[in-house]
């Protein structure tokens, strides 16, 4: 199986959709959710590492661009993560891994165990 949290969430969507099966939907979900978590750190590094430099003028505007405005009192660092949150959220890994959940939940997988629902 493929490390790459993108190719591997592409994958395991692609997989879901032709899957009914409780069980397996929810070692997907599983594998899925490990992915999404990897492909955010990826995210949120790359971004700390292009925005380093940045004045906070540019770090701004950057924001804007990605939709996710630096709000009057946020520091530099959670401006940083929201626009890496905002470039994953765009990014077809993510999407991919939505439509891994909106599967799995069909079947009632979910990552949350039953007794805490």
């Amino acid at each position: 199986m493929d490390t790459n949290p993108t190719a591997l969430l592409l994958d395991l969507a692609a997989r879901a959709q032709a899957l009914s099966d409780r069980d397996t939907l929810q070692d997907l979900l599983t594998a899925g959710h490990r992915a999404w978590c990897e492909g955010v750190a990826d995210i949120q590094a790359g971004i700390g590492r292009e925005t380093a430099k940045l004045s906070d003028q540019q770090l701004a505007d950057r924001c804007a661009a990605a939709g996710a405005p630096w709000e009057k009192g946020m520091p530099r660092s959670e401006a940083v993560s929201v626009l890496a949150f905002a470039t994953w959220e765009a990014a077809p890994a993510a999407m991919a891994y939505i439509e891994l959940e909106e599967r799995a939940a069909l079947f009632g997988a979910c990552l949350l165990p039953e007794e805490l629902l």
